[in-house]
């Protein structure tokens, strides 16, 4: 699989971006879906997932309530909607995608076999 990030940019706080993963070489079907994200200087953390394409989704606590994950399995596509934007959201924002994640390895980094090439998300004061 293949994927492609696109979406970022330069945002004010509290305005909003959404960002678009598109995967080629294999369907989204059945696969989990994630976003992570890596601040200048700072690890690659997790954001949020939706398991096996469906309808059970996850969210890191600082994004909860802010970004909504949805993945489009007919278009092959998956988005991060991302409101009320704050500085701290600065980063490189990274989908990944694999086949055969189990539930309890949802938010960790190297379970993912797939990932895009990351999109920068500049939000300023």
């Amino acid at each position: 699989v293949q994927l492609q990030a696109s979406g970022g940019g330069l945002a004010q706080a509290g305005g909003s971006l959404r960002l678009s993963c598109a995967a080629s070489g294999r369907t989204f079907s059945r696969q989990t879906i994630a976003w992570f994200r890596q601040a200048p200087g700072k690890e690659r953390e997790f954001v949020a997932a939706i398991f096996r394409s469906g309808s059970n989704t996850y969210y890191a606590d600082s994004v909860k309530g802010r970004f909504t994950i949805s993945v489009n399995n007919a278009k092959n596509t998956a988005s991060l909607l991302m409101n009320s934007l704050r500085p701290e959201d600065t980063a490189v924002y990274y989908c990944a995608a694999s086949p055969s994640i189990i539930l309890s390895a949802i938010r960790v980094d190297h379970s993912y076999a797939y990932w895009g090439q990351g999109t920068l998300v500049t939000v300023s004061s």
